[in-house]
């Protein structure tokens, strides 16, 4: 692949017309890269000022170059489409840094120094305000389990929920059919440069993708007449994998709460104070979130995290039309081993074999991945999966039910893992216990405690 000097951020623009928002980036002005996001209801949004919307569309344009830096990762970035205080470039200097570190760590890149934003002394931001609306809920719904929680429990509490999609994909549609609630699509075309450089050598790896659907959805807040986003991001995010040139390595790292603090504060400082950006499920673990969602047996066969699924195969975020016929789950990557091991601990056996098809642990072939999700071997994977205690635990609670103990990976657990761990009781109660770290607004807590 080869070298280039600078990175770009070229231009931002409304096709107001198609309805969609352009954003253009380039390598030395040489690669070209065109990223185009359609909206759904075009421009007929509540009035709103556009240099407000100017604003969170800048911001839109500096988390989606993140795919395109990284094919070759310049020494230079020059932004054009609007200038950056010093407060504003270490916030993308840190939200580029550390939502690449899988990336990093994968190219064998050190990152330290690499990335600088140019930092420009401009006027203050003048305070603008959209006219007072009703409270209104734009939550992100991704296809699993999660977003699903998060949105029935605020359904539930009588609030006013509208689910929101980037990307299209047939599970989704039919998840929120079955939820009854309002979808709101973004549909993102990627530049079909990138994939050309890809085949011709380019870098490739992990973004901090939940990082670029929280500023789609602020931007669709702010257009559309929502006062605030409510992410699904729980309290076992914040868990890495490892550490490399003294840096964590964490595939979530755009769903941990360093994350959410640095992203609120950059909405509130550079963007609007009229939208409100939490997650409703900060200080749950994954394994009390399963536990939650295991009272909605109507969603158990609408819901997947299985990684085959929201693999981008084009230039459009379209991505493998897996559906319940087809095998919502591949059994094989480390999501599917993660989320088959929660789901243990609290589904029956006969239950849990209807949703994934198989069992999981009686595959030999996924005895070595168990173990690095275990913490006994290896390291913990690259993926949105549980804790290594919460996977602890959850086998621990499946073992007390006993369903699963003639399995060969609950036998492995049984002979090498469970005699290492001092206090399982402990270990379990601390696995499900609540945190207390979260910006949750006061008015929704009440709901979350009915839980």
């Amino acid at each position: 692949m080869k070298k280039y000097n600078s990175f770009i951020f070229d231009s931002i623009a409304l096709d107001q017309r198609e309805g969609r928002i352009e954003m253009r980036y380039s390598l030395d002005e040489k690669e070209f890269f065109l990223e185009q996001i359609n909206l759904p209801f075009g421009f007929e949004f509540m009035p709103v000022s556009l240099a407000l919307l100017d604003r969170a569309f800048f911001a839109l344009h500096l988390i989606g170059g993140i795919s395109y830096y990284k094919t070759c990762c310049p020494p230079s970035i020059e932004v054009r489409s609007g200038t950056l205080s010093k407060e504003q470039a270490g916030f993308w200097n840190e939200v580029y840094e550390k939502g690449l570190m899988e990336f990093f760590f994968e190219n064998n890149i050190n990152p330290g120094g690499l990335i600088n934003f140019p930092p420009r002394e401009h006027a203050a931001l003048l305070e603008m305000e959209r006219p007072k609306i009703e409270s209104k809920i734009l939550v992100p719904l991704g296809g699993g389990k999660d977003s699903v929680v998060t949105a029935e429990i605020l359904k539930n509490a009588g609030w006013d929920v509208t689910l929101l999609r980037v990307g299209s994909n047939p599970l989704i549609e039919e998840l929120a059919r079955s939820m009854e609630l309002p979808l709101m699509s973004m549909e993102r075309t990627l530049s079909p440069r990138l994939f050309e450089l890809n085949k011709e050598g380019a870098m490739n790896g992990h973004i901090p993708i939940t990082a670029y659907i929280s500023f789609v959805g602020i931007s669709a807040a702010l257009m559309y007449g929502f006062d605030m986003v409510a992410m699904s991001n729980e309290k076992s995010a914040d868990e890495g994998s490892l550490e490399k040139w003294g840096k964590k390595i964490n595939h979530q790292w755009s769903k941990s709460w360093e994350f959410e603090k640095l992203l609120i504060d950059y909405v509130k400082n550079f963007i609007t104070k009229d939208v409100r950006y939490f997650s409703l499920l900060r200080h749950l673990s994954e394994l009390s979130i399963t536990k939650y969602f295991c009272t909605m047996p109507k969603y158990f066969n609408l819901i997947t995290s299985c990684n085959r699924n929201w693999r981008i195969e084009n230039s459009a975020m379209h991505h493998s039309p897996a559906s319940a016929d087809s095998g919502a789950w591949c059994c094989e990557c480390p999501k599917c081993a993660s989320s088959f091991a929660m789901f243990s601990a609290f589904l029956p056996k006969e239950t849990l074999l209807g949703m994934f098809g198989k069992n999981m642990f009686d595959d030999q072939s996924l005895e070595l991945l168990y173990k690095e999700l275990l913490g006994v071997e290896g390291v913990k994977p690259f993926d949105c999966v549980g804790t290594i205690d919460e996977i602890r635990s959850a086998f621990l609670l499946a073992h007390e039910k006993g369903d699963f103990d003639s399995s060969r990976i609950m036998q492995m657990f049984l002979k090498e893992v469970s005699p290492k761990i001092k206090d399982p009781s402990e270990t379990i109660r601390k696995s499900l216990e609540p945190g207390s770290v979260h910006a949750i607004p006061d008015e929704f807590l009440t709901a979350i405690h009915e839980t």
